[in-house]
């Protein structure tokens, strides 16, 4: 337990994010510490929340991460540290064995990076999830590949998102796959590919309780848009419905499966087309990416990274965390890849537009309303406008640091 006056935390960061995290914990009266990448220097951190901010050549975890990061410890009390990125978050954990400092440790970790272990760990509880199996053994794979229907997904147990799958049709293709990786194999799960619509939870989780969660649906699934091109969309799912209530429930579920004590969760679900069932996908440990943070606060006034930071400061500081009041409208967001430098969004002009993505090459909007058809309508429109006025393609990155 810490006064406010010496609540120190270390923030982690592989990529530039979680400013309104920094800028929070220092309204708090917290001492902010930024652990980055020398090559995000110079991008805009909120270097009025920084008291101090440390650079090093990549935050893999070895004895140079430990050294440093112990180093400075000999003239500062850290209370808690965060990983702002998913790729951060095994960092995270190992640096909190190590020093010893309150956390999610490195077992419990593995279940929101480890696609394997939070597969298992899912089954085990009986959340339901398509089938699998790790890519191990030889005669286990034959026998999965002969009883689970093609195709099948190659996934990557520690990427982020949908960065490193690859969709596999048959024997064969599987084969020369596992031929190109050579000994990396034993790193990838093999899953059978189910056609549906993708939703994802956000949560806020204190003392395993989730205390608030917002359901939202895709337009076109993530691995989609991400290996096939496209505008990108998401919406608030309609309040109180069957759907948020299944999805809600199922969010729960898997948050007590993987041991979440306290922070935040973003969780994946699919609804196949074959049986109209929910599935769980994946479950990261983290604030969603790709601005999901600003849709879940024009639907409902609350900042997912504002609202880790004031829970991460109530814990170090022996506080209860309280959730503030939150409305219920309606929030939708639509972004792709451009193919203009700067896009010129001026003919968008809807009373609805909340925030514009300013961004290189892309091109984004979010719309706010309490009538959720009015949502959907806009986003509808929008995606025809922007595969003509904006959408360009890019080949999808085998690995996050490309």
């Amino acid at each position: 337990m810490t006064s406010s006056e010496s609540t120190t935390i270390l923030c982690i960061a592989s990529y530039y994010k979680g400013a309104r995290f920094i800028e929070t914990c220092k309204q708090l009266g917290c001492r902010t510490l930024l652990l980055t990448r020398e090559k995000l220097a110079d991008q805009p951190w909120p270097m009025d929340s920084i008291d101090e901010r440390f650079l090093m050549p990549d935050l893999r975890i070895g004895p140079g991460l430990v050294h440093s990061v112990s180093y400075l410890a000999r003239d500062r009390q850290i209370d808690r540290i965060v990983a702002l990125d998913d790729f951060d978050v095994e960092t995270a954990a190992h640096l909190r064995e190590h020093l010893r400092i309150p956390g999610m440790g490195e077992t419990t970790v593995r279940y929101f990076r480890d696609k394997l272990a939070m597969r298992m760990q899912a089954r085990e509880h009986g959340v339901p999830i398509p089938d699998f199996m790790h890519v191990l053994n030889y005669d286990h794979l034959r026998d999965f590949m002969a009883n689970t229907p093609a195709p099948w997904v190659l996934k990557p147990r520690s990427e982020a998102g949908s960065i490193g799958i690859k969709k596999i049709h048959d024997p064969e293709e599987l084969w020369r796959a596992l031929d190109v990786l050579g000994d990396r194999q034993s790193f990838y799960v093999l899953e059978q590919f189910l056609p549906g619509d993708v939703f994802h939870v956000d949560s806020i989780v204190s003392e395993r309780e989730v205390v608030f969660a917002a359901a939202h649906q895709y337009g076109r699934p993530p691995m989609s848009v991400m290996h096939e091109g496209g505008v990108f969309m998401s919406r608030t799912l309609r309040r109180g419905s069957a759907e948020e209530q299944l999805l809600e429930a199922l969010n729960r579920e898997a948050i007590a499966a993987m041991g979440m004590v306290r922070g935040v969760t973003h969780t994946e679900f699919i609804r196949a087309h074959a049986d109209g069932r929910y599935y769980f996908l994946e479950m990261a440990a983290r604030v969603g990416g790709a601005n999901l943070d600003r849709l879940i606060e024009a639907g409902s006034d609350l900042n997912p990274w504002a609202e880790w930071a004031r829970l991460e400061v109530a814990h170090a500081r022996g506080e209860a965390y309280v959730l503030p009041p939150a409305k219920a409208q309606y929030g939708g967001l639509i972004s792709c890849l451009a193919k203009q430098e700067w896009p010129d969004l001026a003919a968008y002009q809807e009373p609805e537009i909340v925030w514009r993505l300013q961004k290189l090459h892309h091109a984004g909007l979010l719309v706010a309303s309490p009538d959720p058809d009015r949502v959907e309508a806009l986003l509808t429109g929008y995606v025809e406008r922007f595969a003509v006025d904006f959408l360009a393609t890019l080949p999808p990155p085998a690995t996050a640091m490309e």
